[in-house]
C-alpha cells in the first residue's frame, strides 16, 4: 500500500517490457548525435556480504504477542541485493487487522496507557529509546538487508535519528495541555486535549525505521494505542522494534504491528470502523485511495505525506563545486527512493555548462554496491517492480531528446542496482521532469532569472519540498516565499531535525509530521463550559 506506484502518463506511453538493453544497445543519444559518457562499473558484483544479524521475528505483534496470520498465510521477505528470499512473514489480512484492532480498542477503553501518567508514558518511551541504542547495529543490520540501504547510513544516520525521535516526542508527553479561556458571560470555560483512540498507521518501505517514529512517536506521548501496517517490502525492523517496546514496558495492546499486502491489509485498516484516525506515507495514488476510504467507513481524520517533484535551484551566484554535491546528495540520497529529493535542478543559465559537466563527474565518482562494503554510496532500488519502473523513466528521458550524460544501465548482472545517471537539456513538459521517479535519476533543466524559476517550479501537482542554493539573502528570502512547498531547504538539504515540521501543499499531502504540530494529529480539543455564580472577576 505504501510503494510508490508508477504514473498512469509512464505506464501510457512506455512498454512495460523496456529495460537496460535499450540503452545498452546504443552509444549516443540518437536524436543530439552526442556521445554518451559510459559510467565504468564491473559486469558483476562481488558475492554479497554476510549481514551481521539473525531474523527473529516474523509474526504479527498483536495484543503483546507474536501470532500468526489468522489464514496461516505468508509472504516472501527479499535482500534488494540479490532478489534472494530471506524470510516468510505472516501475511495479514481482514481477519488480522480485526484481532489487532480489538486489541488497540480494550488497550485504550480498558487498559493503563491512557489512564497513566503523562510522566510514565514518556518513561516506558525513554526506556524504548535506550534499548535502540543497546541494539543498533542489530537493527541497522536488519534495514539494511531488507531495504538496500548502506549499512553507514542506517547506522550512524538513521538509528541515531530513530532514538532521538522518541526521546523527542517523551519530552512532550507531560507538556500537551489545554487552555483557560475568558469567556464573555458569567461562565468558566477549560479546553482539554484528549488522545483521539486508536491510530491506525500505513508506513512506506523507503524509511521504514524512521517513518516508524514519525508516526508512533506522536501517537504514544498523546495517549493512543496503534495498530500499524509496516510495507509489504520491508517489514521486519517494524516486529523487532515491537519486540523492543514490549521489553520497555509498553502495556499489551497499545502497539499493534500487521504485516501485509496494501489491498487485504492495508485497505481493512484505512476502512475499519473502529479506528478512530488514521496516518499513511505513499504515493499520492495510493493516497487517494485511503482518502476515500477513510471517507466512506466512520470519516475517521487522516494525514498523508504523499509524492514529490522538488526543485533544486541553483542561482547565478552560487559556488558551482559546492552546489554540485549538494544537489548530487538532494537526488541520489537514499538510491533516489526519498519523497522530497531534489529531482528537478534548476540552473541558472551562466553557471548551466559548468555545473553539468562536474555533476556529470560527481555521478561517475559515486560508489555503487554491496551495502554493507565501507565507503558505498549507493545500494540497490527495493524491488524488481521499481528497478524496472526507474529503467523505463531512463528510456523515456532518451526518447524525449534529453542528453543523457552518463549512466543509464543495470549496475552489474544481480540484484537491483542501477548506475546513477544524470540528464541534462531537460524540458518541463518531459516525463522525467514532471513524475515521481524514485531512483538515481538526475534532470537538469536551465533558467535565466528569479521569477521564470519560481513559475517553472510551481507548476507541479506536488508540494513537498525545495532547495535553493544562492549567497544572496534578498534571493533566498524572494523564492523561500514564493515556492507553495511544506519545506525550503537554503544552502542546505534533508535536514530532518525532530522538532522541524514535514509535509507539503497540494498533491503532497495532508497534515505535518515530526515537531509540535504533529502533536494535533492525535488529538481531540474537548470545551468545557461551567456557570459562574457571582464571580469576583472574568
Amino acid at each position: 500500500m505504501a510503494a510508490r506506484r508508477i504514473s498512469t502518463s509512464l505506464s501510457r506511453s512506455l512498454s512495460a517490457s523496456a529495460s537496460a538493453s535499450f540503452l545498452l544497445s546504443r552509444g549516443k543519444n540518437p536524436s543530439r548525435g552526442r556521445g554518451i559518457y559510459r559510467f565504468i562499473t564491473a559486469t558483476a558484483l562481488e558475492e554479497p556480504i554476510t549481514p551481521p544479524v539473525q531474523i527473529s521475528y516474523t509474526q504479527h505483534f498483536i495484543n503483546g504477542k507474536f501470532v500468526d496470520a489468522a489464514s496461516g498465510k505468508t509472504f516472501p521477505a527479499y535482500d534488494p541485493r540479490t532478489g534472494e528470499v530471506i524470510a516468510h512473514v505472516a501475511e495479514g489480512d481482514t481477519e488480522d487487522v480485526n484481532r489487532a484492532v480489538a486489541a488497540a480498542r480494550k488497550a485504550f477503553d480498558e487498559g493503563p496507557w491512557p489512564k497513566m501518567s503523562a510522566y510514565e508514558r514518556s518513561l516506558i518511551m525513554l526506556r524504548f529509546a535506550d534499548l535502540v541504542d543497546k541494539h543498533r547495529d542489530e537493527l541497522a543490520a536488519l534495514e539494511s538487508w531488507n531495504s538496500g540501504k548502506p549499512y553507514e547510513q542506517s547506522a550512524k544516520s538513521e538509528l541515531p535519528s530513530f532514538a532521538r525521535l522518541f526521546r523527542y516526542y517523551a519530552g512532550w508527553a507531560d507538556k500537551i495541555h489545554g487552555l483557560t479561556v475568558p469567556a464573555d458571560s458569567n461562565h468558566y470555560v477549560q479546553t482539554l486535549h484528549e488522545p483521539i483512540g486508536v491510530a491506525g498507521q500505513i508506513i512506506p518501505w523507503n524509511f521504514p525505521l524512521i517513518m516508524l517514529a514519525w508516526k508512533v512517536g506522536p501517537a504514544l506521548a498523546c495517549g493512543n494505542t496503534i495498530v500499524l501496517k509496516s510495507a509489504e517490502q520491508t517489514p521486519l525492523t517494524a516486529l523487532h522494534a515491537a519486540k523492543l517496546f514490549q521489553e520497555a514496558g509498553l502495556p499489551p495492546g497499545v502497539l499493534n504491528v500487521v504485516s501485509g499486502y496494501g489491498p487485504s491489509a492495508g485497505a481493512a485498516l484505512a476502512s475499519h470502523m473502529n479506528v478512530d484516525k488514521l496516518a499513511f506515507t505513499g504515493s499520492t495514488e495510493t493516497g487517494k485511495i485511503i482518502l476515500e476510504l477513510a471517507a466512506k467507513s466512520n470519516l475517521k481524520s487522516v494525514t498523508l505525506e504523499l509524492g514529490g517533484k522538488s526543485p533544486f535551484i541553483v542561482c547565478e551566484d552560487a559556488d558551482v563545486d559546492k552546489a554540485v554535491e549538494l544537489a548530487h546528495h538532494a537526488l541520489f540520497f537514499n538510491q533516489g527512493q526519498c519523497c522530497c529529493a531534489g529531482s528537478r535542478t534548476y540552473v541558472h543559465e551562466r553557471v548551466y555548462d559548468e555545473f553539468i559537466e562536474k555533476a556529470k563527474a560527481r555521478a561517475l565518482r559515486r560508489v555503487v554496491g554491496d551495502p554493507f562494503k565501507k565507503g558505498v554510496e549507493q545500494g540497490p532500488q527495493i524491488d524488481s517492480d521499481q528497478f524496472e519502473k526507474v529503467l523505463r523513466y531512463i528510456r523515456s528521458g532518451v526518447e524525449s531528446n534529453a542528453t543523457l550524460e552518463c549512466g543509464g544501465q543495470r549496475f552489474g548482472s544481480k540484484g537491483y542496482f542501477i548506475q546513477p545517471t544524470v540528464f541534462s537539456n531537460v524540458q518541463d513538459d518531459m516525463l522525467i521532469a514532471q513524475d515521481e521517479i524514485f531512483g538515481p535519476v538526475q534532470s537538469i533543466l536551465k533558467f535565466k532569472n528569479v521569477d521564470e524559476v519560481i513559475r517553472r517550479s510551481n507548476s507541479t501537482r506536488y508540494g513537498l519540498a525545495a532547495g535553493i542554493f544562492t549567497r544572496n539573502l534578498d534571493t533566498a528570502n524572494t523564492l523561500s516565499r514564493a515556492l507553495r512547498v511544506g519545506t525550503v531547504w537554503v544552502n542546505c538539504f534533508d535536514v530532518f531535525d525532530a522538532a522541524i515540521p514535514f509535509g507539503g501543499y497540494k498533491m503532497s499531502g495532508i497534515g505535518r509530521e515530526k515537531g509540535i504540530y504533529s502533536l494535533n494529529n492525535y488529538l481531540q480539543v474537548k470545551a468545557i463550559v461551567t456557570p459562574l455564580k457571582n464571580p469576583a472577576w472574568l
